[in-house]
């Protein structure tokens, strides 16, 4: 078989961290070897192969394969494509591979190998390509002439056209050149590449080109995107996905295409912008949101595909253990919960296929599944398997091999001439047909002669017997080496001189003198008829009774008849009150006989009692129980067992012969599945009914032993371990875990712990200090102990001094800030032996235990505030000390709330259709900075209110598009980082728009003043920057003549320091400080002077360290 042909790999590009919202499972790195892309030749077989590495993996790989991106080739597993899986124990590498029998053209393209293990997912993509088969250059010359005409071998005219050469017309592929090659050619100018290409034999240059095109080809930073879509996500059907990309500038338009074309935000599809960061939400997925997704800013674009996962197809009904004989048909069914979902069957972990001789029939209806075997071998018994994308269900099948049983052999007959003889046998299996024979020549069925097969029982009646009919007659079962054999017996009547004076006389075989005794043995329900001759001149009186009470009905059940010469007593079904000593009398006057029968009634025994599982196995349990209380009348042979699954109704056998003893072993059982008992009881009549099924039990084993069992605390008196729980738990699951403990050199295991604890650590307490003493935990379930996991060395039991040392959480490093009414509820860790001292200050003096709470254990301590006041607000200390060592860390803690109304709001002017405003900032803040204020305006005539400005950072602002003839009012509101203020401050006055007259009057012109002292318009705010990041204070302010403006730092004017630029642009003033330290912080003022005064503002900056 030829191989094919492997291309070079292309690298792979790098695994991204990040991953979509909701996204899950994540694309990762599961592969340790990815399929290859391969050229093969039609008609020869391709395999592609996979490797996943399961080491740190917490559950099995799951691997499917894909063509295109929808055609699942799980679905066309058959006789041309192939899929397996193996595993190495040693290495723990999953191997899977996709087989491709006989490639042909159609099965070019491209493929993809997509691997889930838990909310782990990796996808490798790969391309087949197929190539004709070398042409055979030798052509049979004879076998090419042909002629034109279709009735006859030598009608027609000569075709040559067979001769004719196929030509196939193949663009040549250039050539897999060696890596060196490659170098020279990345290196060498363009005008030297067809010197080389000749030199190294390459024929195809255009094909040389691309590729070298694409190997030079070097991914460029795009100036639109930071951040763009990973490649490929995953997302549930029916969640949703968020794809986020980041760019460059926010306000740059972004445009998402779906399939090529745009997408149109609406219920379904969601855009968002947080920050730098545009984000398209996909709600409810279905499977037509599987496709290709790009988003554009102008000429860039960045691309990925979405591919929608559907929901896990689930096993309702599980499948049940079977138990046949060789040559039965055996019919495996499965439930799922969803129609036209693919399953996959094995048998001993080997996927079962069609192609296997036709010997498997997969059939489906709906959602359920079967797997049919028609005519079983043993070398179909195993273990099969059933899986599906969301679970999978295992069953046991026992195939042995047929044993049939005799229950009833034929018996020896003798009849008179013109009888009726019946022979009759009963074996176990129903199904089972025969042929009967005499004298080795089979029997013929005719007017005459009958034979009839009712359930188990097989029956040869013969009519008015003959002389010719006695013989040797024979039924043998077929497909069975067995056969029962019985004679028929003819009896001639011969008639001789009798006196006329005869005594009476029975004739029986086994009659004595004058009490006789014959025990004759009937099964329960069978037909009794028992032909007595009685001879005697005259005819004798025949009398027969049972114990004391004479029989003489001649109808019923039990009855006699009376025949010349006979006395016939029949019983029809027999019962057991019909055992007992019969007796017949006959008398004449010549004389009297007598004789006594013992008819013995035998049946099944009753059905065995008491039914116990006494103990379960992983995969087996062990039962007994007692013996019924009746046998029948025949001793107990032995025994029949049977099990199912709960919730079954099928019983399946677990013994063909006979189990004499009353403890059984039952095996070949799954863990964790729920099974139920019973057993026949047999004897030489038959099968008992089934006793009452055992309480349901589940098959577990104890669990493996704890793992890393390593030491947390040792302290003088105690010692605290911890533990992983244990690799292999099974169905019991775990109840909880055992501590035990002895001294070094001892034996004597101690328990540490009265009750199982269900955590995975523990505290051991009351250890003798400094005694060296070995420790190890039991896992304990239903099934019993687990093996111990102990510790390597003896621990000694001595406190070790440690350090103090405070870890202040990450937000606790900057100023914390919560609301007014919020719950404050600080934990800090901390380290340190023995037990530190913990004290808490706030602002220097100790905490009041009325306002704040605080809770300490060994390795924290809690600041806890129900309902939080702006009284709280303050700088908070923590001291941790043990002796001479101590550690502090400090906590600022600010409570705000929403700020109060602004003051002082006026409207200053009025023209055209403005307004213009004014106002201060509130007089309480909230113990927030003051984020910007909202401006409402609102009609005389309505008083309704509508917002003009929301956030507006300036104590001034001018209202626009007023109506001419109306009045307004304005209020407005300050806002902080918790909110706008509870009420907004009106305008006392209104603004009025005076509607123009017709005729135009300039306003006569009246030169104004602008000569003004400095005032500040716009005052510096407090502001607290991160040390090394440049930073500004800006201020406005209004004069004329222009002030001077001077800048100072604590009240020290700031000279012309390189550190320090100062900008003056139309009356906005900006300082400018260039990568600030924490000595840069202090109190900033700016001061304005003119010749008609001054003004100052000031702020304090403060500069942070960043932690």
């Amino acid at each position: 078989m030829p191989e094919p042909k492997k291309t070079e790999k292309q690298p792979e590009p790098p695994a991204k961290d990040t991953s979509p919202e909701d996204a899950k499972p994540e694309l990762s790195g599961l592969f340790l070897e990815k399929p290859a892309t391969t050229v093969g030749i039609a008609g020869a077989d391709v395999t592609f192969t996979a490797k996943v590495d399961a080491a740190s993996l917490t559950r099995k790989p799951v691997a499917k394969w894909f063509k295109g991106k929808w055609m699942d080739l799980g679905s066309k597993v058959g006789k041309h494509i192939q899929v397996k899986e193996t595993y190495d124990r040693n290495t723990k590498i999953y191997t899977y591979e996709l087989k491709i029998i006989k490639v042909v053209n159609g099965d070019a393209g491209n493929y993809r190998c997509e691997v889930t293990a838990k909310d782990q997912v990796d996808s490798a993509a790969f391309d087949l390509s197929v190539e004709a088969p070398q042409a055979e250059d030798s052509v049979n010359i004879l076998q090419a002439f042909k002629r034109s005409g279709e009735t006859g071998e030598d009608a027609g005219e000569l075709d040559f056209s067979g001769l004719l050469k196929k030509r196939e017309v193949k663009q040549e592929e250039p050539k897999d050149i060696d890596v060196d090659v490659w170098e020279i050619l990345k290196n060498a100018k363009p005008s030297e590449f067809e010197k080389i290409a000749f030199q190294y034999g390459i024929t195809d240059l255009r094909g040389m080109l691309k590729r070298l095109k694409k190997m030079r080809a070097e991914p460029k930073k795009s100036p639109a995107f930071i951040t763009k879509l990973d490649s490929a996500y995953q997302v549930d059907k029916g969640a949703k996905i968020k794809l986020v990309v980041e760019v460059e500038n926010p306000d740059a338009v972004l445009k998402w295409f779906r399939n090529g074309q745009e997408i149109r935000p609406g219920a379904k599809y969601i855009f968002e912008q947080v920050g730098k960061k545009k984000i398209l939400t996909i709600n409810k997925c279905t499977l037509a949101d599987d496709a290709e997704y790009e988003c554009a800013i102008g000429e860039e674009k960045c691309q990925t595909e979405v591919f929608v996962k559907e929901p896990p197809v689930l096993i309702v009904t599980p499948l049940d253990d079977q138990h046949i004989m060789v040559g039965e048909k055996v019919e495996f069914f499965v439930e799922v919960s969803e129609e036209g979902a693919n399953v996959r069957w094995t048998k001993d972990g080997v996927e079962l296929t069609r192609e296997e001789a036709f010997k498997y029939r997969f059939k489906k209806d709906e959602t359920k599944h079967y797997l049919i075997i028609n005519e079983a071998t043993k070398e179909d018994a195993g273990r099969y398997q059933v899986f599906t994308n969301g679970g999978e269900s295992q069953a046991e099948l026992i195939v042995e091999d047929k044993e049939l049983q005799v229950l009833q052999s034929i018996a020896d007959l003798t009849v008179r001439a013109a009888e009726q003889a019946v022979f009759k046998c009963e074996v176990s299996d129903e199904k089972v047909t025969g042929k009967w024979y005499k004298d080795g020549v089979e029997v013929t069925p005719s007017s005459r002669i009958k034979i009839s097969h009712i359930g188990r029982i097989h029956k040869l009646v013969i009519d008015e017997v003959k002389p010719e009919d006695e013989g040797d007659y024979t039924f043998v079962p077929d497909g069975y080496a067995l056969s029962l054999s019985a004679k028929l017996n003819f009896l001639e009547i011969k008639i001789e001189y009798v006196p006329r004076q005869e005594p009476p006389k029975i004739h029986l075989d086994c009659i004595g003198s004058l009490v006789s005794q014959n025990t004759i043995i009937i099964v329960a329900g069978n037909k009794l008829r028992l032909d007595v001759a009685i001879t005697g001149e005259p005819a004798p009186i025949v009398t027969w009774t049972k114990g004391d009470k004479q029989i003489t009905e001649a109808e019923g059940r039990v009855r006699i008849e009376a025949h010349k010469d006979l006395s016939c007593f029949v019983m029809e079904g027999a019962e057991r009150e019909d055992e007992g000593k019969y007796t017949i009398v006959v008398a004449n006057p010549a004389g009297e006989d007598k004789a006594v029968l013992f008819i013995k009634v035998v049946d099944v025994p009753n059905p065995p009692e008491a039914i116990r599982i006494t103990a379960v196995g992983e995969d087996s349990c062990t039962m007994t129980w007692e013996p019924p209380k009746l046998d029948g009348g025949q001793a107990v042979l032995g025994y029949f067992i049977e099990r199912k699954k709960k919730g079954s109704m099928r019983w399946m056998k677990l013994n063909f012969e006979i189990f004499k003893d009353t403890t059984f072993e039952a095996s070949h059982m799954i863990e964790g599945v729920l099974y139920e008992m019973r057993v026949f009881a047999v004897n030489s009549i038959g099968l008992s009914q089934p006793s009452q099924p055992s309480k349901p039990f589940m098959p577990i084993a104890p669990t493996s032993e704890p793992t890393h069992l390593t030491v947390e605390d040792v302290t003088d008196t105690t010692i605290t371990l911890k533990w992983r729980p244990p690799e292999k738990v099974g169905a019991g699951g775990i109840d909880g875990y055992q501590i035990e403990y002895c001294k070094e050199g001892s034996n004597e295991w101690v328990k540490a712990n009265k009750d199982l604890i269900e955590k995975s650590n523990f505290t051991v307490r009351d250890l003798p200090t400094g005694e060296k003493i070995l420790f190890r935990v039991r896992a304990i379930n239903i099934a019993g102990k687990s093996n111990p996991a102990e510790l390597q060395q003896a621990v000694t039991i001595r406190e070790i001094m440690q350090h103090p040392k405070i870890r202040l959480p990450r937000q606790l490093r900057q100023t914390y800030i919560k609301k007014v009414g919020e719950k404050i509820n600080l934990v800090i860790p901390f380290q340190g032996k023995p037990r530190p001292k913990v004290t808490w200050l706030k602002d220097g003096q100790p905490l009041d235990p009325k306002a704040v709470n605080v809770r300490t254990t060994d390795f924290d301590t809690i600041l806890f505030v129900r309902s939080a006041e702006r009284s709280h607000s303050g700088k908070y200390e923590l001291s941790v000390q043990i002796e001479n060592m101590e550690d502090k860390a400090a906590i600022n803690i600010r409570i705000v709330e929403k700020p109060g109304p602004p003051t002082a709001v006026k409207i200053t002017d009025v023209w055209g259709f403005n307004a213009s405003l004014e106002w201060t900032p509130p007089k309480d803040n909230g113990n927030s900075e003051i984020t910007g204020y909202t401006i409402q305006k609102a009609d005389k005539k309505t008083m309704e209110w509508f917002t003009v400005y929301e956030r507006n950072r300036k104590t001034h602002c001018t209202v626009s598009d007023l109506i001419i003839g109306n009045h307004y009012y304005f209020r407005i509101f300050s806002e902080n980082i918790c909110g706008l203020s509870e009420k907004g401050t009106v305008t006392k006055n209104t603004a009025f728009i005076q509607k123009g007259g017709i005729v135009h009057k300039p306003p006569e012109y009246k030169e104004h003043d602008f000569q003004a002292a400095p005032k500040f318009i716009q005052p510096l705010v407090d502001r607290s920057i991160v040390a090394g990041y440049s930073a500004a204070i800006s201020c406005a302010v209004r004069g004329h003549p222009k002030p001077r403006i001077m800048w100072m730092k604590n009240k020290m004017e700031i000279s012309e320091d390189p550190k320090y630029l100062m900008q003056n642009n139309q009356g906005v003033l900006t300082l400018r400080i260039r990568k600030p330290s924490p000595f840069d912080g202090g109190n900033y003022s700016c001061k304005a002077i003119n010749s008609l005064g001054e003004d100052e503002v000031q702020c304090k900056l403060e500069v942070r360290v960043p932690q």
